[in-house]
């Protein structure tokens, strides 16, 4: 299958759902694409394809879709998987970034040996809306010392201009919706 068909492919298993999770939002269900094998493996083979020569050391991924696509790829590029969390739920020594919500803010947390200094680390989720949430785990890791070589969404959603909080970083996303 050719790039643009395996695309094609991850674009068709995302289920748009009006009104959700209030009136006048469009969300962009991921769950037909989980439950595809086909759809799944092509975000596997097409992050794989991208990252597959970057020469990493780590994958993290953000609680908690973000693991799911981070670890089979780390696992398909033969580096290790590092999970950014809520706080409390990491049982060693962590590190964690605060970063604002709409109303609020809300905190992350990685192992403080989770990246050691001079490792590149690709940043994995399945979505970049506002960027806040990526912005933060881009924060922890250069924190530990990491070199962030690129941030990799399945989805982003243009319109909430989650790239502009991401500006000095490679952002790579497989389907983007205006």
């Amino acid at each position: 299958m050719t790039e643009t068909e395996q695309l094609a492919l991850v674009r068709a298993a995302i289920r748009d759902v009006p009104d959700f999770p209030k009136p006048g939002i469009l969300f962009r269900d991921i769950t037909p694409l989980l439950g595809s094998p086909k759809a799944f493996g092509a975000v596997l083979d097409l992050l794989q394809a991208r990252f597959g020569k970057d020469k990493l050391d780590v994958v993290v991924g953000m609680e908690s879709r973000g693991f799911l696509f981070g670890a089979p790829l780390a696992d398909r590029l033969g580096v290790g998987f590092a999970p950014i969390r809520k706080p409390g739920k990491l049982p060693c020594a962590t590190e964690s970034a605060s970063y604002e919500l709409e109303y609020g803010t809300d905190t992350l947390e990685i192992h403080r040996d989770a990246v050691s200094p001079g490792k590149r680390v690709l940043v994995v989720d399945d979505l970049l809306a506002t960027g806040g949430t990526a912005r933060a785990a881009v924060d922890l890791v250069r924190r530990l010392g990491g070199d962030v070589v690129a941030c990799a969404f399945v989805v982003e959603l243009a319109a909430l201009e989650g790239r502009a909080r991401l500006a000095q970083e490679s952002v790579h996303s497989l389907v983007v919706y205006d």
